[in-house]
């Protein structure tokens, strides 16, 4: 296959959330919370931070270093003229996708955090309640809805709200076609119960029901030694995954929702194959005395039926591609964060595919097939398949200047 002839959606990517939300969740709260609405603030250090409830949060640092060369990622941007337009306007981040040759993409959130935790900020949770609705409306309705075919809607889970109010916000998401939650690997961290009792039963029930996916981005972060360099943190992310998904495989959650799907974002798939067999190996020598049961299943096959797993640059996964199963694996770009191959993300997946012989079909599945039957999307119902590619897609992009520059501000690590 030809570069320019195929087809990308990435199923991580991020959005930076523009200061014009802020207008967009006081036109969509109750009277009662407008002037409570979160808000950009540029502070008297001159970083921009947003507001909410009194508590004030950084959105940017490695989060949107798009476009900056790359000996300058160490130095955090600060303020929205520090990063590259595309970061947080929805225009810009289209044109911005189409010189990379990206059809389509899944943006999680930054400052509100991954599951929306950070909009819970005291004990009035119908605030809360309101606050993350309008958000979700805003991402589903603005981010997304501009431009059909292009963004995979991904909601906030709420669930530092609580689980009916996530069961409910499931539900709602789901009649707007947002088939995709995001949750967080560690709702203990923010004093909610972990994920393996009962209490997200209905969160979990919910997505069933509807027919959604529960999305992980990365698993926790293990406790680093007081010195450790940050690449120490870079090098282990994906391992964190396979930690928390040991932790998912073995809790009651599979065997008690037998149709519900996860997506592990951002976790690398070089790892799979060892833990997989690994999996099988623990369950083979010890369920009879652990009482550990997959309905006469390997924790193998359950994994590869219900759990999508996802890669920005790995050959290795690639070249094991059979073990970890074709049918559940997809790309994703990352973009603006530093790990991102923006702008070169065809070029740099296309010598991983060719070094891994991965056959023309199974490109298209790793390409794009498989994250649009997982997230239940079809992008061609507004774009035509011809207009879809990454060379048609650059075509329209030839304006766009993606030489890095500094931008100005930030801190260094």
């Amino acid at each position: 296959m030809r570069i320019e002839d195929m087809i990308l959606v990435s199923v991580d990517d991020h959005v930076v959330e523009p200061p014009s939300m802020t207008d967009y969740i006081r036109d969509h709260v109750p009277a009662k919370f407008k002037d409570r609405a979160p808000r950009v603030i540029r502070r008297d250090d001159g970083t921009d931070a947003w507001l909410i409830e009194g508590n004030e949060i950084r959105t940017f640092g490695l989060n949107a270093v798009a476009g900056r060369p790359a000996e300058d990622w160490g130095s955090d941007p600060d303020t929205f003229d520090d990063v590259r337009p595309g970061t947080y306007d929805i225009h810009e981040r289209i044109r911005d996708m189409n010189a990379n040759g990206v059809l389509a993409g899944m943006n999680f959130s930054s400052w509100p955090g991954l599951g929306g935790q950070f909009f819970v900020t005291n004990d009035d949770h119908e605030f809360a309640a309101a606050i993350l609705r309008a958000y979700n409306d805003w991402h589903i309705d603005e981010w997304c809805g501009a431009y059909p075919g292009r963004m995979i809607p991904l909601a906030l889970s709420g669930f530092a709200v609580g689980p009916e109010f996530m069961a409910s916000e499931i539900r709602r998401v789901a009649e707007k076609g947002c088939h995709a939650i995001s949750f967080h690997p560690e709702p203990h961290r923010f004093g909610m119960p972990d994920i393996h009792g009962d209490e997200w039963d209905p969160a979990y029930q919910a997505c069933q029901d509807v027919d959604s996916a529960v999305v992980f981005h990365f698993g926790s972060l293990p406790n680093f030694m007081p010195r450790s360099p940050f690449d120490t943190l870079i090098h282990t992310m994906p391992f964190a995954t396979g930690i928390f998904a040991a932790e998912l495989l073995w809790s009651r959650v599979l065997r008690n929702f037998p149709t519900l799907r996860f997506a592990l974002a951002e976790g690398g798939i070089g790892w799979i194959p060892y833990w997989l067999e690994r999996a099988d190996y623990t369950y083979q020598h010890h369920h009879k005395w652990t009482h550990q049961e997959f309905g006469g299943q390997l924790p193998s096959e359950v994994f590869k039926e219900r759990v999508l797993t996802c890669f920005i640059d790995d050959t290795t996964g690639l070249e094991m591609r059979d073990k970890i199963g074709i049918d559940h694996i997809a790309w994703e770009c990352d973009y603006p964060h530093s790990d991102a191959t923006w702008p070169q993300s065809p070029e740099v997946l296309m010598k991983s595919l060719i070094a891994a012989e991965v056959r023309d079909d199974e490109i298209n599945k790793i390409t794009w097939e498989n994250a649009c039957r997982f997230y239940r999307f079809d992008p061609f119902a507004s774009i035509p398949k011809e207009e879809a590619t990454v060379g048609a897609l650059r075509a329209q992009a030839v304006d766009v200047d993606t030489t890095p520059r500094n931008y100005g501000g930030g801190h260094t690590h």
